[in-house]
């Protein structure tokens, strides 16, 4: 059943203290709960109201008419009160109505109504009913004989947004007198009104008030950096917990102007209303007043005050009912202090982004367009600028001030406008509400804040920390950043006062080793500190050379049992090494960019970088004149093998015969043969039998006499292969077991997953699929465990295989697509065709032959230009299910539908498989 869309009216129940009913008699309560929730079903349904969620014991629903809500509340109550409970488990509901529009997406709705209705209805008590202002001005010109709507005048509800004109339903047969409302006036609080409602943070909050509430924490600090939003979540969470558990209510005290300790006790008491009197100095007045109330303080920007920190310890000690929350940059350093890391807003990836309908359901989003909306009352998200405004989101890293202010650009500049000038936004995020303190109205006014606090020495570590991508573990910030020992901060001390601070985030990586990582908006801030300092070309040749070592450590790791490990390693600082290859290209160090590149080809091979590694090798390469022989040798073998993966054999060859003949200038045999391999590999694609047999036999021979048993796995792999080819299955056989001993005995985890992952697809070409299927899940896992991009997506691809021989054509279909999807993102056209071909099969099984006919097309035409025929030794689909396409089809319109596939670019092709593309 649809939803109603529009303007609803909402109805929120809950039942008053469910939990001391369990507890009392959790049997009663089971059946009294099952009556409670019949009630309210048939109440809700009978007045055409949708129930879209349930959470524990509570109600939400909507209607698209608020008398027939109210009518629903009213027979709810009746029937409610009229029920005959067991002693001592009587269902008290509370109740609220409000009305809105919001957005309805995926059975669920998602708007600040939501709020509204969930905040009106913690005020009541069980058995009342409370409107908002809204819908009684639906209802009050047509209420039911005997009803009537008592004005319980303006409340300030927990949400801290503008007040609201509450009414209490009053009718026969329902009791009409209830205690005061729980609402913020009820509590002395001087808590200020915000002038937007709080967007998302549920989670944040809850957790906030959870912490609030045990009973060892006196003193909770939350942290972050500037913007993130820590006042708002403060205030939000200071709200709820006013209200429910301090009765001498909730004080916020701003401390945002003052920077001398001497003046806290004078904030803090003139929040409260505390003046001096007599000859009491104010800090004894302060610590008795406080000594005899139960109430929380909150104190808001105290990072710049931290000398008056004691001075938060001397009041929690002279009142112990008193707790303290605290937003600040900086936690306190006082024993007892517990912190809350204040998060950012979630935030999509721009890269695989979900249907427009549910994207906001990530908060940064959400934020934006609802500010987007104030700054331009026409403003939406469509399917042309959502793209966009999740990549803003996320380039600004959810932090809300960031959003905000960007969000109040669209007035100026589309989304899509707005993107392409964030590459400096900290001149761009300017111009916020003119009422708000001037560090919250540009972002860089807010970093700068942080950065104020920061003594000298902490400032050239903190410009220093910007050469850094994407991360940085201590040990490379030691070499790094104090390389000659010239810090003038202890690094150790030095990272932690900038985590303390909020200018640096601490992440878990590899190993649990730690990294230290920092906000792409605080990262700007620091690269424009290192340009200043004068030192930023010396910097980042240190940069450069430390993640080459790094990377020349990892190298003969790749190889051993430690592989796996040394490759999450790899992918941890990926954007650390590319930065060092970027300062290569633009400093025009050739020798360092090849080495470098040189050294990491066969990590971008494993974990599907082709595209990316082909480029930084080729771009070496065009300058690499000078560059030693061997180093130029090894780029050209880790190019060619790159290309290779890409499916052109023509440029792979010239690639890897360069290497080849600069190998043996070198005499370097152990390349000699890596370059013999892979040139092997080019002949086999090529059909090549006999030559590759050749070259492969020449480099087993020469790792047997060179190499590492790591080599000789390796080499013996691509020989098992090659004969495997050319319809030799049992040659083929004893091969790959020797292959896959010695490959055992180097502890080479990778080659283990390939030549397991080969014998499973001799498996399948001798129609052993039970046992194929056994071996290619193990060779999965495998290369799961390694993120070897390539090897999982074979494994997909030959599991679908085996999934269509049986004729299952769901799972089938599922294996090649997913399959398809990682070729497609690391550029493996050779893959690209098998998938291809399997989904023509698909599609010819389920009797969709002019699909089936367009992929065969195109499978024909990309394996042609690739110049990679189907070899005798494979089982091919072609021969097993072309035939059934043609016959479910009139010759000419099979052929037809076939030419159309043949003129389809590769790009076309996949999206056509994928069910991306119906034209062609």
């Amino acid at each position: 059943m649809d939803l109603p869309t529009g303007t609803i009216t909402f109805l929120f129940t809950d039942i008053e203290g469910s939990t001391k009913l369990w507890e009392r008699s959790a049997t009663a309560m089971q059946r009294a709960l099952t009556r409670h929730d019949e009630i309210l079903t048939e109440a809700i349904e009978a007045n055409d109201g949708h129930i879209f969620k349930k959470v524990g014991d509570a109600f939400c629903a909507a209607f698209s008419s608020a008398p027939a809500a109210l009518e629903a509340v009213l027979t709810t109550q009746r029937a409610l009160c009229g029920e005959p409970w067991e002693e001592g488990c009587e269902i008290r509901v509370r109740i609220a109505l409000h009305t809105g529009s919001v957005e309805e997406r995926g059975g669920d709705y998602y708007g600040p109504p939501l709020n509204r209705v969930a905040r009106l209805m913690s005020a009541g008590h069980g058995g009342q009913v409370l409107l908002s202002l809204a819908t009684q001005e639906l209802v009050r010109d047509g209420l039911p004989p005997g009803v009537e709507l008592r004005d319980l005048g303006e409340r300030r509800l927990k949400d801290l947004f503008r007040p609201e004109q509450v009414f209490q339903v009053s009718a026969p047969e329902l009791p009409s007198s209830f205690p005061p409302l729980r609402t913020l006036d009820a509590r002395r609080n001087n808590l200020p009104i915000q002038p937007t409602p709080l967007v998302g943070r549920e989670r944040e909050v809850a957790e906030v008030c959870e912490r609030m509430r045990q009973e060892e924490v006196h003193l909770l600090t939350l942290t972050g950096p500037g913007g993130t939003g820590k006042t708002r979540l403060g205030l939000q969470a200071a709200a709820d917990l006013a209200v429910e558990d301090f009765e001498g209510g909730a004080f916020f005290v701003p401390l945002a102007a003052i920077t001398d300790a001497d003046l806290f006790f004078g904030e803090v008491a003139g929040a409260l209303g505390i003046r001096e009197s007599g000859d009491t100095p104010l800090p004894t007045l302060l610590k008795e007043y406080l000594g005899r109330r139960e109430l929380l303080l909150i104190l808001d920007n105290f990072e710049q005050l931290l000398g008056a920190a004691p001075l938060v310890s001397e009041i929690l000690a002279a009142a112990p009912q008193v707790k303290v929350l605290v937003t600040s940059r900086v936690s306190l350093g006082l024993y007892g202090e517990h912190e809350y890391a204040v998060p950012s807003l979630s935030v999509p990836d721009p890269r695989h982004l979900p249907l427009v309908e549910t994207l906001s359901q990530y908060e940064a989003v959400r934020l934006f367009i609802e500010r987007a909306g104030a700054a331009k009352a026409d403003f939406a998200i469509t399917n042309e600028n959502a793209p966009a405004i999740a990549e803003i989101c996320a380039r600004l890293d959810g932090l809300p001030l960031a959003i905000e202010l960007a969000a109040a650009r669209v007035k100026l500049l589309p989304p899509k406008a707005l993107l392409n000038r964030l590459g400096n936004r900290l001149k761009l995020l300017t111009g916020g509400a003119k009422n708000l303190p001037a560090r919250q109205r540009t972002l860089r006014g807010a970093i700068e804040w942080s950065h104020e606090l920061l003594t000298q020495g902490e400032k050239t570590l903190f410009a220093r920390l910007a050469v850094f991508s994407g991360g940085r573990t201590f040990e490379a910030i030691e070499a790094v950043c104090d390389a000659e020992g010239d810090l003038p901060v202890d690094s150790f001390d030095g990272v932690s006062s900038l985590l303390d601070k909020s200018l640096l985030r601490r992440e878990e990586g590899p190993q649990d080793e730690p990294r230290f990582a920092m906000l792409e908006t605080i990262h700007e801030f620091a690269r424009e500190k290192l340009e200043e300092s004068g030192e930023a070309e010396e910097i980042k040749r240190l940069h450069a050379e430390y993640f080459l070592s790094f990377a020349e450590e990892a190298e003969p790791e790749l190889e051993g049992p430690a592989q796996v490990e040394w490759m999450h390693k790899l992918e941890a600082e990926h954007s650390n090494l590319r930065a060092a290859l970027s300062w290569a290209h633009e400093t025009a160090n050739a020798e360092l960019g090849l080495r470098l590149g040189g050294t990491l080809w066969w990590f971008w091979s494993i974990r599907g970088y082709a595209v990316e590694g082909r480029r930084w090798l080729a771009e070496g390469m065009s300058r690499s004149q000078a560059v030693p022989a061997n180093i130029r040798a090894k780029a050209l073998l880790g190019l060619g093998e790159l290309v290779l993966m890409q499916g052109e054999c023509e440029p792979a060859t010239e690639s890897l015969e360069r290497s080849l003949l600069l190998y043996r200038e070198v005499e370097d045999k152990r390349g000699e043969a890596y370059a013999l391999f892979f040139l092997g590999w080019v002949a086999t694609l090529r059909g090549s039998l006999d030559r590759a047999n050749e070259l492969f036999e020449q480099s087993v021979a020469l790792s047997r006499e060179n190499g590492t048993k790591r080599d000789i796995g390796f080499m013996l792999n691509g020989l098992a292969s090659s004969i495997m080819a050319c319809g030799d299955y049992t040659h083929a056989t004893t091969v790959y077991e020797e292959s896959l001993t010695v490959s055992r005995e180097a502890g080479d985890m990778q080659g283990i997953s390939a030549i397991t992952g080969n014998l499973g697809y001799l498996l399948v070409c001798t129609g052993e699929h039970e046992k194929a299927e056994l071996l290619l899940r193990e060779s999965l896992k495998m290369a799961q465990s390694l993120g070897d991009t390539h090897s999982i997506a074979t494994c997909l691809g030959l599991l679908g295989m085996v999934a269509l021989n049986g004729n299952d054509t769901g799972t089938a279909r599922r294996l090649a697509e997913e399959s398809l999807m990682v070729n497609r993102e690391v550029g493996n056209r050779l893959i690209i065709i098998d998938n291809l071909e399997l989904l023509a099969g698909v599609a010819g099984l389920k009797e969709e032959a002019v699909r089936a006919a367009r992929l065969w097309g195109a499978s024909e035409t990309l394996r042609e230009a690739a110049g990679t025929p189907v070899l005798d030794g494979e089982w091919t689909l072609r021969e097993e299910f072309i035939i059934p396409s043609r016959r479910q089809l009139d010759e000419a319109l099979f052929e037809e539908a076939f030419a159309e596939g043949c003129d389809m670019a590769l790009e076309d092709a996949v999206a056509y498989a994928l069910n991306e593309k119906t034209d062609v």
